[in-house]
């Protein structure tokens, strides 16, 4: 039942068939534009090709001309930092690394790094800027997997519906550090409570634990000021947007429109703030962080290394799902930057760079969240773990109740928003441009009409997000960060990799590699694609369907529906695999064998398929690497 065209020669759908080893061909120019930094270029080789060659240059003619390349190298490098590099590298990893054993946590976490987090970055990188085509279209290669690239890119529309809503948040809180006194820094406000109560009270004497206390000023603010959850019975009782977080809404999707109506030639130069700033800020706050009474404890309980941690399979689930979320594979961003790219650009350089700076910024900010959190432990005379919290509790409650303590309190909460900011902003970038050239690939008119087709995307997640600013938006926001790109996400790149490593072949990718940047990836890489990864993936896939709990929000419990209707989002994005899977088959004519190959073959060798030529799999080509 496993069938493949058997050609005459492995051939590109991009580049000129087997040119690569041998003498350097003169290339003609046939045109070259230069627009605002943006190159479009368009060659083809003097020398008379042969047939096979003819048939893949007709690919390269349908794919590369006036197709726009970033302005800079840069351009990509941040552009791809900028996307990896999150919020979840601040609020996230520094929690996980303390709670699993500290410094221990860091053996799993580097060594699902190696060997599965850098050669799936690797492997979308590679096949982005090979087939110079986003999510769905570089499915050309097998095309039954098209259904795979609808997936992942309904999954980022799906994340920008409530991400965009942290970003707005963020920016509510830096309007409201422009004051001379901090509005979370005492219960003089009107969405105090009765109950709430100034922290240098409450040292010791606070029932729980600090960091889930709901009676400090900043817990009030960000609870009853912000999100006015207190005026919601729950996920059934929604209530009206909230028109502040309305207007920061509209703010953030404007910046979004603009930083992509253009395509990368805007966004390209965006990044260079957007990505550089957090590392501007996190260095300034680590320096501030060390300065402060207690940050050594604090410091010492990040890093404390306990091994016997180790021995516990929920680090190892930590540190496998850290990995794989941390990096950003999967969601279409990182095969969308780099089609963009040069056709032999040198994407395995880039692959280890971006992947290091990602997760030694991930252990970097720890050292500046951990210098602050041990201050507050002292400062409140209680433990570290006390305070010690993810999420947005640590940076809308915990870290802006430090800052508060400090001189100068509205300058360090400016500036520590701001990189919430810019973290935000940059990945959030990186989400909608997936969708916009996932799309706009696939529907030429969508690409005609980019600036319109981003409006229409941009405004659409808006509409959505307004269900996430309403004083139950919360429980929204809590459904749709667990269901949109949860489970249906890892599902979504286990079927990627099988897709890349098994039908159209390791050996087959690896080639492609060489045609691009003269030399074939290693034998560890091929093996990492071949076997470690898929297994890497269905391991993270089961652990956590096995690890998955009903939903909560601090007390509150969501009805039993509300569970379904999370499932029901996230089947709708991975229903697109096998739903076009049948489709292809349905469509395509000739006999059930026939119908096989020409849904597993490349389209650029679907002929041979009319002409009869086609074999099944035996194990030797299905483990070939």
């Amino acid at each position: 039942m496993n069938i493949q065209v058997m050609p005459e020669h492995k051939s590109s759908s991009v580049a000129p068939l087997k040119p690569y080893n041998v003498e350097k061909k003169e290339v003609e120019l046939i045109l070259v534009k230069d627009q605002n930094g943006v190159q479009y270029t368009n060659s083809s080789i003097i020398e008379t090709p042969s047939p096979r060659d003819c048939e893949t240059e007709l690919d390269v003619d349908d794919k590369d001309v006036n197709r726009e390349t970033w302005g800079k190298k840069l351009d990509f490098l941040l552009s791809v930092i900028g996307f990896a590099v999150d919020l979840a590298n601040v609020w996230r990893f520094p929690y996980l690394c303390y709670r699993n054993g500290g410094g221990a946590f860091l053996i799993p976490y580097t060594l699902f790094l190696f060997i599965a987090g850098m050669p799936l970055f690797y492997m979308e990188l590679a096949l982005g800027q090979y087939n110079r085509q986003g999510a769905a279209t570089v499915w050309k290669i097998c095309p039954v997997f098209k259904g795979v690239g609808y997936t992942v890119i309904i999954i980022a529309l799906y994340v920008g519906f409530y991400y965009n809503v942290i970003i707005a948040w963020s920016l509510y809180y830096l309007f409201s550090s422009c004051t001379s006194e901090l509005p979370w820094q005492n219960c003089r406000h009107p969405w105090n409570s009765f109950n709430c109560t100034d922290p240098m009270y409450l040292n010791g004497s606070i029932p729980g634990t600090y960091a889930k206390s709901k009676l400090t000023p900043a817990a009030e603010f960000y609870e009853r000021g912000v999100l006015r959850s207190h005026q919601s019975r729950g996920i059934h009782d929604l209530g009206t947007p909230r028109w502040e977080l309305v207007v920061c809404l509209v703010v953030v999707v404007f910046i979004l429109y603009f930083s992509l109506w253009k395509g990368v030639k805007s966004s390209g130069k965006v990044v260079y703030v957007t990505a550089t700033m957090p590392y501007v800020v996190l260095f300034v706050l680590l320096i501030r962080g060390i300065t402060l009474p207690g940050a050594m404890n604090g410091i010492n309980s990040y890093l404390h290394i306990d091994l016997k941690m180790l021995e516990k399979p929920s680090v190892w689930i930590d540190a496998a799902t850290q990995i794989f979320y941390s990096l950003g594979a999967g969601f279409g961003v990182l095969i969308a930057f780099a089609s963009y790219n040069k056709f032999d650009n040198n994407c395995y350089r880039d692959a280890l760079l971006t992947s290091t700076v990602n997760c030694v910024t991930s252990f970097f900010s720890g050292f500046a969240i951990f210098s602050v959190l041990g201050y507050m432990a002292q400062k409140h005379g209680v433990d570290i773990k006390e305070v010690a919290t993810d999420g947005p509790g640590l940076v809308f409650i915990i870290y802006p109740e430090a800052i508060s303590t400090l001189p100068m309190s509205t300058l360090w909460a400016i500036i520590f928003f701001i990189m919430l900011l810019t973290l935000g902003i940059d990945s959030s970038m990186g989400g909608m441009e997936a969708v916009i050239t996932g799309l706009s690939d696939d529907f030429k008119i969508l690409k005609r009409n980019r600036k319109l087709f981003t409006f229409a995307t941009a405004f659409g997640t808006f509409l959505i997000a307004l269900l996430c600013i309403t004083n139950g938006g919360i429980y929204v926001f809590t459904l749709l960060d667990k269901y949109a790109a949860g489970t249906s996400i890892l599902f979504g790149v286990l079927i990627e990799a099988i897709g890349v490593s098994w039908f159209y072949g390791v050996d087959r990718f690896s080639e492609d590699i060489e045609r691009m940047m003269g030399f074939k990836p290693g034998l560890y890489w091929r093996i990492c694609w071949k076997f470690v990864s898929p297994a890497f993936l269905l391991f993270v896939v089961i652990a956590s369907i096995v690890t998955s709990t009903g939903l909560k929000h601090d007390d509150y419990t969501f009805p039993w529906w509300s569970n379904v209707v999370g499932w029901s989002i996230a089947m709708s994005s991975m229903m697109f695999v096998p739903l076009y899977a049948i489709y292809k088959f349905l469509s395509v004519p000739g006999t059930f064998k026939e119908r096989i190959a020409y849904c597993v073959t490349p389209e650029h060798e679907q002929h041979l398929v009319k002409e009869g030529n086609i074999r099944q799999f035996t194990l030797k080509h299905w483990l070939a690497i």
